[in-house]
């Protein structure tokens, strides 16, 4: 566990220092800020008008109790349950410039994967966006803060960070000196000989690590890479996770169990094939220690009894 206790470390002081930053810098606006793309972004006054077309970013702003304020979604924006009765600017992948620009904004959040987006830079006058991208549980910390001081939000995003945290450091004493588990997710298996699952650089990877388990793609090539099944049957998991939406896996353990060469991995001999929810591990808002949990409840059920 000497790799854990040094993850644990590291998580600590990040968690200060981001903590003592959020407490000691406050600016007031007009004030210029840089988002996770890199742009400097210039913000006037408090916005009053925002749209998030993105899951995670909505989530986020009803969780710094900014519902009233947020006046346009995506058709993907499906929490909380409020989110869904705001209108609609369509495709989180390619929503629509008019419907944003129809609801006045003074505010678009975006993650940067949409081009479209960049339209709103042409418009007379242009829409300010920022970009909201967080890599690991560090940026989605610094992504609050920004969010917070954008908003005017400062103290409830403050609050936000440390319940997260104690929440993540609850969960990392529980697991320690546990005997690591290994574990696959598997995102798609629709070719059950290469199924998709998440490698390193993906929440995910993070989650799985966190919660005590040992993550069998954890060397591979990417944040989402196909493995083979002969690797597979190499690493031998004992835990076979798959996520869901609504309670429906998008790929059903029937197919792993009905399969040849699936049948002798000891996850699958042993009956070990669990169910989360996928939003609470791929979507990078205030959730995710809610899929840390899971994630541990699932790999080490013996800690939760």
């Amino acid at each position: 566990m000497r790799v854990m206790r040094l993850v644990i470390g590291v998580f600590i002081v990040l968690s200060l220092l981001i903590t003592m930053s959020v407490g000691c810098s406050q600016p007031s606006l007009p004030a210029t800020f840089v988002d996770d793309m890199g742009r400097e972004v210039t913000i006037n006054e408090i916005p009053q008008r925002i749209v998030s077309h993105v899951p995670s970013i909505t989530e986020t702003l009803f969780a710094l109790g900014l519902g009233e304020r947020v006046v346009g979604v995506s058709d993907y924006c499906d929490y909380p349950e409020e989110a869904k009765l705001k209108p609609s600017v369509g495709n989180y992948f390619n929503p629509s410039i008019e419907s944003i620009v129809a609801l006045e904004p003074d505010l678009v959040l975006t993650d940067g994967h949409s081009d479209s987006i960049k339209q709103l830079d042409e418009l007379e006058p242009p829409i300010t966006y920022i970009v909201i991208d967080p890599k690991d549980i560090d940026g989605i910390f610094k992504d609050l803060e920004l969010l917070g001081k954008v908003t005017g939000t400062e103290r409830e995003a403050e609050k936000l960070i440390e319940d997260m945290q104690d929440s993540i450091a609850h969960i990392i004493a529980l697991v320690e000196g546990a005997p690591p588990v290994r574990v696959l997710y598997i995102i798609d298996a629709t070719d059950p000989t290469l199924p998709w699952t998440a490698g390193p650089g993906s929440f995910v990877d993070w989650l799985i690590t966190m919660a005590g388990g040992e993550n069998i793609a954890a060397e591979a090539q990417g944040a989402w890479v196909q493995f083979s099944i002969e690797q597979i049957v190499s690493s031998d998991p004992e835990i076979i996770i798959l996520p869901a939406k609504h309670g429906t896996a998008f790929t059903s353990p029937e197919v792993l169990k009905g399969n040849p060469a699936w049948r002798e991995i000891t996850a699958v001999k042993q009956g070990r094939i669990r169910i989360i929810d996928g939003d609470l591990v791929d979507r990078s808002g205030p959730r995710i220690v809610q899929g840390l949990e899971e994630m541990a409840r699932i790999i080490h059920p013996e800690l939760f009894e």
